[in-house]
């Protein structure tokens, strides 16, 4: 091997190691997989983003990263101070984003919407313990598990006909073969 390629080669191993390493940074680095425990992946319909618990900065939180830029996105007023997030689940274009959190030990259905920066409940009032959300699409409705009845069932939340939609362009999203 000659020198020139020996330097080369030298220099590409350090890099990656370098980005394995320096991905440490909480939310606002650039680099996706960390010394941090990172877990329960959500893609995006569109395959951009992705969103994962994570316990980087001491708490577990929800982080959406962004595939195709590799960059963090900033989601003002997702995770609550004191709280546990876990399950994400994305529209098509990770408009909505539906998550259980949890404040006092009751997983509390939520739903963030990036357009706006909040984050709201879906079933104030509701009787039972929910887990695993699933968010359609087009952000309409919101499937989960739900102990309502004394046993695990699956419930579906229409958001309403009012709701905007996740459309990109303008278009529904159609799946192929229909």
């Amino acid at each position: 091997m000659r020198r020139g390629s020996l330097v080369i080669v030298g220099w590409l191993l350090l890099s990656s190691l370098a980005a394995c390493s320096s991905g440490e940074t909480v939310q606002g680095g650039s680099f996706l997989n960390s010394r941090y425990n990172d877990e329960q992946p959500a893609l995006s319909g569109d395959g951009r983003l992705l969103a994962f618990v994570s316990d980087r900065g001491g708490g577990r939180n929800i982080l959406v990263y962004n595939l195709e830029e590799r960059r963090f996105i900033d989601m003002p007023r997702l995770n609550r101070r004191n709280a546990i997030a876990e399950s994400p689940s994305l529209s098509y274009t990770g408009r909505y984003l539906v998550y259980l959190s949890s404040d006092r030990g009751i997983p509390e259905l939520r739903l963030y919407d990036r357009a706006v920066g909040q984050s709201q409940s879906l079933l104030s009032l509701y009787q039972g313990w929910v887990r695993h959300p699933s968010i359609s699409p087009d952000g309409r409705y919101v499937t989960f598990e739900s102990s309502s009845r004394g046993q695990w069932d699956i419930e579906v939340f229409d958001r309403g006909a009012g709701i905007e939609l996740d459309i990109p362009d303008g278009r529904p999203v159609v799946p192929p073969g229909l």
